[in-house]
């Protein structure tokens, strides 16, 4: 199976360097989203003191033109850090720094979509809007073939995969140990883990968390998957179908819920809002995939526990429909939906954004409404 060169250094030489002490310096390591609007990027600064909140942390700037977000000759972007997490990989008092990235005219940058998702979470704070994302992803050798199957065939058909324990069902839980308990130590909100349907394809799930703490957690444990599979030797793979043919796609389910969903009575509320997406389901199919739809075309045929990509759907227990309603919520009156249609390459941001725009603000129509700022 092929892994990288990285992976094959001596990782005990490394480790007698990472145990000098460190003075009263502090090691912050910005992140932030390139251009594609799916790819990561990071870089370190030294500070002489170790921030407290995220007001403590300064602005910085990097080169947009190597990371397809500006051109050569007006390259400087700035860096405005948005989130704080403890860095398990440099351990305390270091910091992962998840940034906003701007223009050199201060406006957000085109993949900054953190901005808006900010706007229009703080017109509905009073409703505590709750997010839960649940991350499907593959993993790939660095020649592209998935983690553990034969070098020239496939491996059994699906069935024995999905929350599988064994050598010849779990491909690869090093990998997801190690993630979870490194998101854990950041203060991610992780909130559990199973193996997929496909043999080396897993799922991680976030939440519960409320507004803009959404995006901000799921993209930094992303950031740290990256990070474990780069130790690892091995690729993180996030496309909505890595393997074509009679294999189970990746998505990131979204379940959704308000104040008023959660109290006695909410299922009311829950159906009314299945309505509201049902009139605008273009509009979220857009949203939901960095592509505006054409990566998702690959994953929602219909098969494999997906619904369609041109019907909407709904129904109770129904993992082959656009919106799920647990079969608890349809006991208990009151809960939670899931909307099934996320790829997996989504970004946390604009999923959350539209949902709230359609189910809390009842907007309407193909586009997203303009608000004054």
């Amino acid at each position: 199976m092929a892994t990288s060169a990285s992976s094959k250094l001596n990782k005990a030489v490394k480790q007698q360097y990472m145990e000098l002490p460190q003075g009263d310096m502090v090691q912050a390591m910005y992140l932030w989203i390139d251009g594609s609007g799916e790819g990561l990027r990071c870089k370190t600064r030294t500070l002489d003191f170790e921030p407290k909140t995220i007001e403590d942390l300064p602005e910085w700037n990097f080169d947009g033109s190597s990371t397809y977000q500006s051109e050569g000759s007006n390259s400087d972007m700035f860096l405005i850090p948005a989130a704080m997490f403890r860095d398990p990989f440099r351990k305390d008092p270091n910091k992962l720094v998840l940034c906003e990235v701007l223009k050199y005219n201060r406006k957000p940058a085109e993949t900054n979509l953190r901005h808006t998702c900010q706007q229009i979470m703080s017109m509905v704070e009073n409703s505590h809007p709750w997010f839960g994302m649940e991350q499907e992803y593959t993993l790939l050798g660095t020649d592209g073939h998935p983690f553990g199957w034969p070098s020239n065939g496939f491996p059994g058909p699906q069935g024995p995969y999905y929350c599988g324990v064994g050598a010849d069902k779990a491909y690869g839980r090093d990998i997801v140990e190690a993630h979870y308990r490194a998101c854990l130590y950041a203060g991610v909100k992780i909130c559990g883990t199973n193996a997929e349907v496909m043999p080396a394809q897993w799922e991680f799930q976030i939440g519960p968390c409320e507004g803009i703490n959404m995006g901000d957690h799921l993209w930094v444990a992303r950031f740290i998957l990256h990070r474990v599979c780069e130790d690892f030797g091995v690729i993180v793979s996030f496309d909505p179908k890595p393997i074509p043919g009679n294999w189970n796609g990746a998505g990131c389910h979204t379940n959704f819920s308000t104040k008023e969903m959660r109290e006695d009575g909410g299922l009311k509320i829950i159906e009314e809002s299945i309505e509201r997406l049902a009139k605008r389901h273009r509009y979220h199919i857009r949203a939901y995939d960095p592509k505006g739809g054409l990566d998702n075309a690959r994953r929602l045929t219909g098969h494999h526990e997906t619904s369609n990509i041109d019907e909407f759907s709904a129904g109770v227990a129904n993992r082959g429909a656009s919106i799920r309603i647990p079969r608890q919520v349809g006991q208990d009156k009151k809960g939670y939906f899931e909307d099934r249609r996320p790829s997996a390459n989504c970004d946390p941001y604009i999923v959350t954004e539209a949902l709230v725009r359609t189910c809390l603000l009842k907007e309407e129509g193909e586009e997203p409404t303009e608000y004054s700022k």
